[in-house]
Protein backbone atom coordinates (compact mmCIF):
# COMPACT_ATOMS: atom_id res chain seq x y z
CA UNK A 1 0.00 0.00 0.00
CA UNK A 2 2.74 2.45 0.94
CA UNK A 3 4.49 1.76 -2.35
CA UNK A 4 1.29 2.50 -4.26
CA UNK A 5 0.77 5.74 -2.36
CA UNK A 6 4.38 6.75 -2.99
CA UNK A 7 3.95 6.09 -6.71
CA UNK A 8 0.77 8.19 -6.75
CA UNK A 9 2.61 11.01 -5.01
CA UNK A 10 5.46 10.91 -7.52
CA UNK A 11 3.11 10.90 -10.50
CA UNK A 12 1.05 13.72 -9.01
CA UNK A 13 4.22 15.79 -8.67
CA UNK A 14 5.25 15.07 -12.25
CA UNK A 15 1.83 15.90 -13.72
CA UNK A 16 1.70 19.01 -11.53
CA UNK A 17 5.10 20.04 -12.84
CA UNK A 18 3.87 19.76 -16.42
CA UNK A 19 0.90 22.00 -15.62
CA UNK A 20 3.06 24.66 -13.98
CA UNK A 21 5.74 24.63 -16.69
CA UNK A 22 3.08 24.62 -19.41
CA UNK A 23 1.25 27.59 -17.96
CA UNK A 24 4.49 29.53 -17.48
CA UNK A 25 5.59 28.88 -21.05
CA UNK A 26 2.19 29.91 -22.36
CA UNK A 27 2.28 33.04 -20.22
CA UNK A 28 5.45 34.05 -22.07
CA UNK A 29 3.24 34.54 -25.12
CA UNK A 30 1.14 37.23 -23.44
CA UNK A 31 3.71 40.05 -23.82
CA UNK A 32 4.27 38.92 -27.42
CA UNK A 33 0.56 39.02 -28.20
CA UNK A 34 -0.09 42.39 -26.56
CA UNK A 35 2.82 44.00 -28.42
CA UNK A 36 2.28 42.39 -31.83
CA UNK A 37 -1.52 41.92 -32.00
CA UNK A 38 -4.09 44.68 -31.90
CA UNK A 39 -6.87 44.03 -29.36
CA UNK A 40 -9.28 43.15 -32.19
CA UNK A 41 -6.85 40.53 -33.56
CA UNK A 42 -6.30 39.07 -30.11
CA UNK A 43 -10.07 38.99 -29.65
CA UNK A 44 -10.44 36.81 -32.74
CA UNK A 45 -7.81 34.43 -31.36
CA UNK A 46 -9.52 34.26 -27.95
CA UNK A 47 -12.97 33.63 -29.40
CA UNK A 48 -11.81 30.99 -31.88
CA UNK A 49 -9.81 29.06 -29.28
CA UNK A 50 -12.77 29.14 -26.91
CA UNK A 51 -14.80 27.38 -29.62
CA UNK A 52 -11.93 24.92 -30.13
CA UNK A 53 -11.92 24.08 -26.41
CA UNK A 54 -15.66 23.37 -26.47
CA UNK A 55 -15.41 21.24 -29.60
CA UNK A 56 -12.49 19.29 -28.14
CA UNK A 57 -14.91 17.85 -25.59
CA UNK A 58 -17.29 16.75 -28.34
CA UNK A 59 -14.51 15.45 -30.60
CA UNK A 60 -13.16 13.11 -27.93
CA UNK A 61 -16.57 12.40 -26.30
CA UNK A 62 -15.05 10.76 -23.23
CA UNK A 63 -13.43 7.85 -25.08
CA UNK A 64 -10.10 8.39 -23.34
CA UNK A 65 -11.88 7.87 -20.01
CA UNK A 66 -13.65 4.83 -21.44
CA UNK A 67 -10.32 3.35 -22.49
CA UNK A 68 -8.91 3.79 -18.98
CA UNK A 69 -11.99 2.04 -17.57
CA UNK A 70 -12.08 -0.84 -20.08
CA UNK A 71 -8.33 -1.44 -19.92
CA UNK A 72 -8.38 -1.86 -16.13
CA UNK A 73 -7.65 -5.32 -14.66
CA UNK A 74 -11.31 -5.97 -13.82
CA UNK A 75 -12.15 -5.59 -17.54
CA UNK A 76 -9.41 -7.87 -18.80
CA UNK A 77 -6.55 -5.37 -18.85
CA UNK A 78 -5.13 -3.37 -21.73
CA UNK A 79 -5.33 -5.14 -25.09
CA UNK A 80 -4.84 -4.06 -28.68
CA UNK A 81 -8.58 -4.45 -29.11
CA UNK A 82 -9.46 -2.17 -26.19
CA UNK A 83 -7.10 0.48 -27.59
CA UNK A 84 -7.81 0.16 -31.31
CA UNK A 85 -11.61 0.21 -31.08
CA UNK A 86 -11.92 3.61 -29.35
CA UNK A 87 -9.04 5.04 -31.40
CA UNK A 88 -10.67 4.24 -34.75
CA UNK A 89 -13.99 5.52 -33.42
CA UNK A 90 -12.45 8.87 -32.44
CA UNK A 91 -10.44 9.02 -35.68
CA UNK A 92 -13.57 8.52 -37.80
CA UNK A 93 -15.68 11.04 -35.89
CA UNK A 94 -12.97 13.70 -35.67
CA UNK A 95 -11.97 13.37 -39.34
CA UNK A 96 -15.58 13.57 -40.49
CA UNK A 97 -16.38 16.52 -38.24
CA UNK A 98 -13.28 18.43 -39.31
CA UNK A 99 -14.06 17.81 -42.98
CA UNK A 100 -17.54 19.25 -42.46
CA UNK A 101 -16.08 22.29 -40.69
CA UNK A 102 -13.59 22.89 -43.50
CA UNK A 103 -16.24 22.56 -46.22
CA UNK A 104 -18.68 24.79 -44.35
CA UNK A 105 -16.14 27.35 -43.13
CA UNK A 106 -17.59 30.32 -45.03
CA UNK A 107 -21.18 30.16 -43.69
CA UNK A 108 -19.98 29.07 -40.25
CA UNK A 109 -17.69 32.09 -40.09
CA UNK A 110 -20.66 34.41 -40.40
CA UNK A 111 -22.42 32.80 -37.45
CA UNK A 112 -19.37 32.35 -35.22
CA UNK A 113 -17.94 35.82 -35.79
CA UNK A 114 -14.47 34.55 -36.70
CA UNK A 115 -12.67 34.40 -40.09
CA UNK A 116 -13.16 31.36 -42.31
CA UNK A 117 -9.42 30.62 -42.22
CA UNK A 118 -9.65 30.35 -38.42
CA UNK A 119 -12.37 27.71 -38.75
CA UNK A 120 -10.34 25.70 -41.28
CA UNK A 121 -7.17 25.79 -39.19
CA UNK A 122 -9.17 25.16 -36.02
CA UNK A 123 -10.72 22.08 -37.63
CA UNK A 124 -7.27 20.69 -38.39
CA UNK A 125 -6.10 21.41 -34.82
CA UNK A 126 -9.17 19.64 -33.42
CA UNK A 127 -8.55 16.53 -35.51
CA UNK A 128 -4.90 16.28 -34.50
CA UNK A 129 -5.74 16.84 -30.82
CA UNK A 130 -8.43 14.15 -30.93
CA UNK A 131 -5.97 11.62 -32.36
CA UNK A 132 -3.71 12.22 -29.36
CA UNK A 133 -6.38 11.46 -26.75
CA UNK A 134 -5.99 7.66 -26.70
CA UNK A 135 -2.16 7.57 -26.81
CA UNK A 136 -2.02 10.07 -23.94
CA UNK A 137 -4.51 7.97 -21.98
CA UNK A 138 -2.32 4.92 -22.59
CA UNK A 139 0.68 6.76 -21.12
CA UNK A 140 -1.36 7.55 -18.01
CA UNK A 141 -2.60 3.96 -17.75
CA UNK A 142 0.94 2.62 -18.08
CA UNK A 143 2.28 5.11 -15.49
CA UNK A 144 4.70 6.65 -17.99
CA UNK A 145 4.33 10.08 -16.45
CA UNK A 146 7.62 11.51 -17.74
CA UNK A 147 6.81 10.50 -21.33
CA UNK A 148 3.41 12.20 -20.94
CA UNK A 149 4.97 15.35 -19.50
CA UNK A 150 7.68 15.38 -22.15
CA UNK A 151 5.09 15.34 -24.93
CA UNK A 152 3.12 18.14 -23.31
CA UNK A 153 6.11 20.38 -22.65
CA UNK A 154 7.62 19.72 -26.10
CA UNK A 155 4.32 20.72 -27.71
CA UNK A 156 4.17 23.94 -25.72
CA UNK A 157 7.81 24.72 -26.52
CA UNK A 158 7.12 24.28 -30.25
CA UNK A 159 4.06 26.49 -29.92
CA UNK A 160 5.98 29.27 -28.14
CA UNK A 161 8.93 29.13 -30.54
CA UNK A 162 6.72 29.24 -33.63
CA UNK A 163 4.62 32.06 -32.22
CA UNK A 164 7.79 34.12 -31.86
CA UNK A 165 8.90 33.21 -35.39
CA UNK A 166 5.55 33.68 -37.12
CA UNK A 167 4.41 36.81 -35.29
CA UNK A 168 7.63 38.67 -34.53
CA UNK A 169 9.76 37.61 -37.47
CA UNK A 170 7.27 36.93 -40.27
CA UNK A 171 4.50 39.31 -39.10
CA UNK A 172 1.66 36.85 -39.77
CA UNK A 173 -0.58 38.34 -37.09
CA UNK A 174 -3.48 36.35 -35.67
CA UNK A 175 -3.19 33.69 -38.38
CA UNK A 176 0.32 32.90 -37.17
CA UNK A 177 -1.10 31.92 -33.76
CA UNK A 178 -3.21 29.22 -35.43
CA UNK A 179 -0.38 27.89 -37.58
CA UNK A 180 1.84 27.65 -34.49
CA UNK A 181 -0.85 25.74 -32.61
CA UNK A 182 -1.38 23.40 -35.58
CA UNK A 183 2.35 22.66 -35.77
CA UNK A 184 2.47 22.03 -32.01
CA UNK A 185 -0.42 19.55 -32.27
CA UNK A 186 1.33 17.79 -35.15
CA UNK A 187 4.55 17.61 -33.13
CA UNK A 188 2.68 16.04 -30.20
CA UNK A 189 1.14 13.41 -32.44
CA UNK A 190 4.53 12.63 -33.97
CA UNK A 191 6.02 12.11 -30.49
CA UNK A 192 3.17 9.73 -29.68
CA UNK A 193 3.71 7.55 -32.76
CA UNK A 194 5.70 4.92 -30.77
CA UNK A 195 2.66 4.46 -28.52
CA UNK A 196 0.35 4.15 -31.52
CA UNK A 197 2.61 1.68 -33.29
CA UNK A 198 2.85 -0.48 -30.17
CA UNK A 199 -0.90 -0.61 -29.42
CA UNK A 200 -2.82 0.03 -32.64
CA UNK A 201 -4.07 -2.54 -35.12
CA UNK A 202 -6.62 -2.57 -37.95
CA UNK A 203 -9.39 -3.91 -35.77
CA UNK A 204 -12.73 -2.51 -34.65
CA UNK A 205 -15.17 -4.33 -32.35
CA UNK A 206 -18.65 -2.79 -32.57
CA UNK A 207 -20.05 -4.42 -29.37
CA UNK A 208 -17.04 -3.14 -27.41
CA UNK A 209 -17.46 0.33 -28.91
CA UNK A 210 -21.12 0.38 -27.88
CA UNK A 211 -20.22 -0.53 -24.29
CA UNK A 212 -17.52 2.13 -24.24
CA UNK A 213 -19.92 4.75 -25.59
CA UNK A 214 -22.42 4.03 -22.83
CA UNK A 215 -19.66 4.78 -20.33
CA UNK A 216 -18.09 7.70 -22.24
CA UNK A 217 -21.00 9.85 -23.41
CA UNK A 218 -22.07 11.05 -19.92
CA UNK A 219 -18.69 12.79 -19.72
CA UNK A 220 -19.66 15.12 -22.57
CA UNK A 221 -22.30 17.29 -20.83
CA UNK A 222 -20.12 17.48 -17.71
CA UNK A 223 -17.14 18.55 -19.84
CA UNK A 224 -19.18 21.14 -21.71
CA UNK A 225 -20.52 22.53 -18.43
CA UNK A 226 -17.00 22.85 -17.04
CA UNK A 227 -15.84 24.60 -20.22
CA UNK A 228 -18.81 26.95 -19.99
CA UNK A 229 -17.67 28.29 -16.63
CA UNK A 230 -14.13 28.74 -17.92
CA UNK A 231 -14.66 30.00 -21.47
CA UNK A 232 -18.26 30.81 -22.43
CA UNK A 233 -17.64 34.47 -21.61
CA UNK A 234 -15.46 34.97 -24.72
CA UNK A 235 -18.03 33.99 -27.38
CA UNK A 236 -20.83 35.82 -25.54
CA UNK A 237 -18.66 38.92 -25.11
CA UNK A 238 -17.74 38.79 -28.81
CA UNK A 239 -21.40 38.53 -29.82
CA UNK A 240 -22.53 41.37 -27.53
CA UNK A 241 -19.57 43.77 -27.94
CA UNK A 242 -16.68 43.51 -30.42
CA UNK A 243 -13.40 41.71 -31.03
CA UNK A 244 -11.31 44.50 -29.47
CA UNK A 245 -13.19 44.18 -26.18
CA UNK A 246 -12.62 40.41 -26.20
CA UNK A 247 -8.91 41.01 -26.82
CA UNK A 248 -8.65 43.38 -23.86
CA UNK A 249 -10.57 40.91 -21.71
CA UNK A 250 -8.44 37.93 -22.74
CA UNK A 251 -5.14 39.66 -22.05
CA UNK A 252 -6.17 40.83 -18.59
CA UNK A 253 -7.89 37.54 -17.77
CA UNK A 254 -4.57 35.77 -18.35
CA UNK A 255 -2.90 38.05 -15.80
CA UNK A 256 -4.63 35.91 -13.19
CA UNK A 257 -2.23 33.07 -14.01
CA UNK A 258 -0.56 33.05 -10.59
CA UNK A 259 -3.83 32.27 -8.81
CA UNK A 260 -4.81 29.76 -11.50
CA UNK A 261 -1.49 27.96 -11.00
CA UNK A 262 -2.01 27.94 -7.23
CA UNK A 263 -5.39 26.28 -7.76
CA UNK A 264 -3.94 23.69 -10.16
CA UNK A 265 -1.08 22.78 -7.84
CA UNK A 266 -3.44 22.50 -4.88
CA UNK A 267 -5.81 20.31 -6.91
CA UNK A 268 -3.00 17.96 -7.97
CA UNK A 269 -1.98 17.39 -4.36
CA UNK A 270 -5.43 17.61 -2.77
CA UNK A 271 -7.24 14.76 -4.51
CA UNK A 272 -4.83 11.95 -3.55
CA UNK A 273 -4.45 13.54 -0.10
CA UNK A 274 -8.12 13.41 0.87
CA UNK A 275 -8.71 10.04 -0.81
CA UNK A 276 -5.92 8.53 1.28
CA UNK A 277 -7.01 10.09 4.58
CA UNK A 278 -10.79 10.24 4.27
CA UNK A 279 -11.47 7.16 6.41
CA UNK A 280 -9.07 8.08 9.19
CA UNK A 281 -10.13 9.43 12.57
CA UNK A 282 -9.99 13.21 12.64
CA UNK A 283 -10.10 13.56 8.85
CA UNK A 284 -13.11 15.95 8.78
CA UNK A 285 -11.40 18.30 11.24
CA UNK A 286 -8.21 18.14 9.16
CA UNK A 287 -10.12 19.02 5.99
CA UNK A 288 -11.80 21.94 7.74
CA UNK A 289 -8.42 23.30 8.82
CA UNK A 290 -7.05 22.91 5.28
CA UNK A 291 -9.94 25.03 3.98
CA UNK A 292 -8.89 27.79 6.37
CA UNK A 293 -5.28 27.57 5.23
CA UNK A 294 -6.32 27.65 1.57
CA UNK A 295 -8.51 30.72 2.02
CA UNK A 296 -5.82 32.46 4.07
CA UNK A 297 -3.02 31.74 1.60
CA UNK A 298 -5.09 32.48 -1.49
CA UNK A 299 -6.38 35.71 0.08
CA UNK A 300 -2.82 36.88 0.72
CA UNK A 301 -1.94 36.12 -2.91
CA UNK A 302 -5.11 37.89 -4.06
CA UNK A 303 -4.26 41.05 -2.11
CA UNK A 304 -0.64 41.10 -3.26
CA UNK A 305 -1.45 40.61 -6.94
CA UNK A 306 -4.35 43.06 -6.88
CA UNK A 307 -2.21 45.74 -5.24
CA UNK A 308 0.86 45.36 -7.43
CA UNK A 309 -0.62 44.38 -10.81
CA UNK A 310 -0.52 47.97 -12.19
CA UNK A 311 3.22 48.01 -11.46
CA UNK A 312 3.82 44.47 -12.71
CA UNK A 313 2.43 45.17 -16.19
CA UNK A 314 4.79 48.15 -16.45
CA UNK A 315 7.93 46.13 -15.73
CA UNK A 316 10.42 46.57 -18.60
CA UNK A 317 11.07 43.64 -20.89
CA UNK A 318 14.71 42.55 -21.33
CA UNK A 319 16.59 44.14 -24.24
CA UNK A 320 13.70 46.24 -25.61
CA UNK A 321 12.82 47.98 -22.35
CA UNK A 322 9.15 48.02 -23.36
CA UNK A 323 6.54 47.38 -20.67
CA UNK A 324 5.59 43.76 -19.99
CA UNK A 325 2.06 44.37 -21.31
CA UNK A 326 1.43 46.93 -24.06
CA UNK A 327 -0.25 50.10 -22.72
CA UNK A 328 -3.23 49.71 -25.06
CA UNK A 329 -4.31 46.72 -22.92
CA UNK A 330 -4.03 48.48 -19.55
CA UNK A 331 -7.60 49.76 -19.60
CA UNK A 332 -8.76 46.23 -18.81
CA UNK A 333 -6.76 45.93 -15.58
CA UNK A 334 -9.90 46.52 -13.52
CA UNK A 335 -11.09 42.96 -14.19
CA UNK A 336 -7.94 41.32 -12.79
CA UNK A 337 -8.99 41.37 -9.09
CA UNK A 338 -12.37 39.89 -10.06
CA UNK A 339 -10.70 37.07 -12.00
CA UNK A 340 -8.25 36.43 -9.16
CA UNK A 341 -11.11 36.11 -6.68
CA UNK A 342 -12.98 33.82 -9.09
CA UNK A 343 -9.98 31.46 -9.06
CA UNK A 344 -9.87 31.68 -5.25
CA UNK A 345 -13.49 30.49 -5.20
CA UNK A 346 -12.55 27.65 -7.53
CA UNK A 347 -10.11 26.56 -4.84
CA UNK A 348 -12.91 26.71 -2.26
CA UNK A 349 -14.98 24.49 -4.57
CA UNK A 350 -12.13 21.96 -4.67
CA UNK A 351 -11.99 21.99 -0.87
CA UNK A 352 -15.61 20.80 -0.80
CA UNK A 353 -14.80 17.76 -2.98
CA UNK A 354 -14.30 15.24 -0.13
CA UNK A 355 -17.91 15.71 0.97
CA UNK A 356 -19.21 14.06 -2.21
CA UNK A 357 -16.23 12.01 -3.45
CA UNK A 358 -15.62 10.06 -0.23
CA UNK A 359 -19.29 8.95 0.10
CA UNK A 360 -19.08 7.87 -3.59
CA UNK A 361 -21.61 10.44 -4.81
CA UNK A 362 -19.42 11.92 -7.52
CA UNK A 363 -22.43 12.59 -9.78
CA UNK A 364 -23.07 15.60 -7.56
CA UNK A 365 -19.87 17.16 -8.88
CA UNK A 366 -21.48 17.15 -12.33
CA UNK A 367 -24.66 18.69 -10.89
CA UNK A 368 -22.68 21.47 -9.20
CA UNK A 369 -20.74 22.13 -12.41
CA UNK A 370 -23.98 22.31 -14.41
CA UNK A 371 -25.43 24.80 -11.93
CA UNK A 372 -22.26 26.89 -12.15
CA UNK A 373 -22.42 26.83 -15.95
CA UNK A 374 -26.07 27.91 -15.97
CA UNK A 375 -25.34 30.78 -13.57
CA UNK A 376 -22.30 31.81 -15.62
CA UNK A 377 -24.21 31.89 -18.92
CA UNK A 378 -27.16 33.77 -17.40
CA UNK A 379 -24.88 36.27 -15.67
CA UNK A 380 -22.96 36.92 -18.89
CA UNK A 381 -26.18 37.61 -20.77
CA UNK A 382 -27.45 39.91 -18.02
CA UNK A 383 -24.28 41.80 -17.11
CA UNK A 384 -22.37 42.27 -20.38
CA UNK A 385 -24.91 44.69 -21.95
CA UNK A 386 -24.41 47.18 -19.10
CA UNK A 387 -20.91 46.39 -17.80
CA UNK A 388 -19.10 45.02 -20.85
CA UNK A 389 -16.01 42.96 -20.07
CA UNK A 390 -16.35 43.78 -16.36
CA UNK A 391 -19.71 42.00 -16.48
CA UNK A 392 -18.05 38.97 -18.08
CA UNK A 393 -15.49 38.85 -15.26
CA UNK A 394 -18.20 39.04 -12.61
CA UNK A 395 -20.14 36.32 -14.42
CA UNK A 396 -17.11 34.03 -14.12
CA UNK A 397 -16.87 34.79 -10.41
CA UNK A 398 -20.58 34.09 -9.92
CA UNK A 399 -20.22 30.80 -11.81
CA UNK A 400 -17.45 29.58 -9.51
CA UNK A 401 -19.35 30.83 -6.45
CA UNK A 402 -22.42 28.86 -7.55
CA UNK A 403 -20.31 25.73 -8.06
CA UNK A 404 -18.80 26.04 -4.59
CA UNK A 405 -22.11 26.76 -2.86
CA UNK A 406 -23.87 23.91 -4.69
CA UNK A 407 -21.19 21.37 -3.89
CA UNK A 408 -21.24 22.37 -0.23
CA UNK A 409 -25.03 22.00 -0.04
CA UNK A 410 -24.94 18.67 -1.89
CA UNK A 411 -22.30 17.20 0.41
CA UNK A 412 -22.72 18.70 3.86
CA UNK A 413 -24.94 15.86 5.12
CA UNK A 414 -23.10 13.09 3.27
CA UNK A 415 -19.73 13.78 4.87
CA UNK A 416 -19.95 16.62 7.43
CA UNK A 417 -16.80 18.73 7.72
CA UNK A 418 -16.53 21.23 10.61
CA UNK A 419 -15.27 24.25 8.69
CA UNK A 420 -13.78 27.00 10.85
CA UNK A 421 -16.48 29.53 10.05
CA UNK A 422 -15.26 32.07 12.58
CA UNK A 423 -11.78 32.23 11.10
CA UNK A 424 -13.15 32.22 7.55
CA UNK A 425 -15.41 35.16 8.46
CA UNK A 426 -12.42 37.05 9.86
CA UNK A 427 -10.47 36.50 6.64
CA UNK A 428 -13.46 37.63 4.57
CA UNK A 429 -13.82 40.72 6.75
CA UNK A 430 -10.14 41.56 6.30
CA UNK A 431 -10.52 41.28 2.52
CA UNK A 432 -13.50 43.63 2.53
CA UNK A 433 -11.52 46.19 4.50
Amino acid sequence: MLADIARLGRETAVYGLSTVVGRLLNFLLLPLYTHLLAPAEYGVVATAFAYIAFLNVAYQYGMDQAYLRFSSPDHGGATRESFSTPFWSVAAVSSGASLLLILGAEPLALGAGVPAWAIRLGAAILALDALQALPLAELRRDHRAWYYVGVKIASIAVNVALNVLLLWRWKLGAEGVFWASLAASAASLALLLPVLLARLELRFELPLCERMLRFALPYVPAGLASMSVQLIDRPILAAMTNDATVGLYQANHRLGIAMAMAVNMFDAAWRPFFLERGARAGAPELFGRIMTYWVLGASALFLALSAFMPELVRLPLPVSGRPLIHPQYWEGLGIVPVILFAYLLNGVYLNFMPQVILPKRSERVAYATAIGAAVCVAANLLLIPSLGMTGAAWATLLGYAAMAASLYLFGRRLYPVPYELGRLAQIAGALLL
